[in-house]
């Protein structure tokens, strides 16, 4: 079983296409080749596949990285399920965890959500899309600041707050409140639970 992101930029044509296009390459050529693992598309629209056990950490990886650009945003369509063919290129891979995640993206363009999840068991989608729901109205309003320490913290478990003060040239307090606003605690605790449920599939 595998997890699909499909994803696509919100306000991207408001924005230095340049900028955000170079950062989501770099991030996303952390985790896999183009364009076997991952692939931008359509000029705003990306899918990636990565494991079950990592894709709410990678979901938010993208999530802060975006948001750390103003004005952007970024919707993502979470698709848990079988890869049935592996192409050498991502997007002509097929496979319920593709179909799940591709419907869905067209689904949240249509409902106003920036981020939701389908596998094959409806009662882990309900449970996990409220989950979901609850949180993105946090993150969808996350600050640029707020988003740049969330990234840190993301890509870096290790980083120390005295680390990201020197990082952000900030006070330790600063960065304190920071990650106390964004609920950084919540969030890890969140990402165990998401992965607990998804592990029961």
């Amino acid at each position: 079983m595998i997890a699909v992101i499909t994803g696509d930029i919100i306000n991207s044509q408001h924005a230095d296409t340049e900028v955000w296009i170079t950062r989501l390459k770099n991030l996303l050529e952390n985790w896999g080749s183009s364009p076997l693992a991952w692939e931008i598309y359509r000029g705003d629209e990306f899918q990636f596949k990565c494991s079950i056990d990592e894709v709410f950490w990678r979901f938010l990886a993208i999530k802060s990285l975006i948001r750390s650009q103003e004005n952007l945003d970024v919707r993502i369509a979470i698709g848990i399920g079988e890869e049935n063919f592996s192409s050498e290129k991502i997007t002509e891979s097929n496979g319920t965890a593709y179909v799940h995640s591709g419907r869905l993206l067209n689904d949240l363009k249509s409902d106003g959500h920036t981020v939701s999840i389908k596998t094959s068991n409806e009662a882990v989608d309900r449970d996990l899309n409220i989950l979901l729901k609850w949180s993105s109205k946090d993150f969808d309003s996350w600050t640029v600041a707020t988003a740049e320490i969330i990234h840190e913290m993301i890509m870096n478990q290790d980083i120390t707050q005295e680390d990201l003060a020197r990082k952000f040239a900030i006070s330790q307090s600063s960065v304190s409140q920071r990650l106390k606003r964004a609920n950084y605690d919540l969030i890890v605790e969140t990402n165990q639970y998401f992965r607990k449920k998804i592990s029961e599939l």
